[in-house]
């Protein structure tokens, strides 16, 4: 389904470029910052950046041993072999469980509550992750056999 929209392939290439991956992690948490502080044209801006993030960067010139390279490698492949990043079966579970938890961090940045903004933020960012790496360690394994 996602692989056959024009251009797919150049988008995953560019946004395989640590770069890209690193500071879409960094806006994300900036983005929470904005709407926590009610700077609107920051946040306005930090969402056109995570918009336009996937083609933002060139695409690396080699295989790079970088974490976030893989997690975007990782999420090609994965959703090229037709699994969801979202769903009820596992890894999909831990980021599907990820979303209500960031939505609440957002809630709470916007009630301007610090501690359930941090809390929530970062276990939904540490949800996300961690399905990734289960992402790749499936990949890592499949691939050594």
């Amino acid at each position: 389904m996602l692989k056959e929209l024009p251009g797919i392939e150049n988008m995953w290439a560019r946004h395989s470029n640590p770069k890209s991956g690193w500071s879409r992690i960094a806006a994300g948490f900036v983005a929470v910052g904005a709407l926590y502080h009610r700077k609107w044209k920051l946040l306005g801006l930090t969402l056109l950046f995570l918009l336009i993030n996937p083609v933002l960067f060139r695409e690396p010139s080699d295989e790079l041993d970088d974490w976030m390279y893989k997690v975007v490698r990782a999420e090609e492949r994965w959703t090229n072999d037709g699994h969801r990043l979202i769903g009820l079966g596992y890894p999909q579970l831990l980021n599907t469980v990820s979303i209500p938890i960031g939505l609440y961090g957002l809630y709470a940045a916007y009630k301007r509550k610090p501690v359930s903004t941090l809390v929530f933020t970062l276990a939904s960012q540490g949800l996300n992750q961690w399905c990734l790496k289960e992402i790749i360690e499936h990949y890592e394994e499949v691939d050594s056999q």
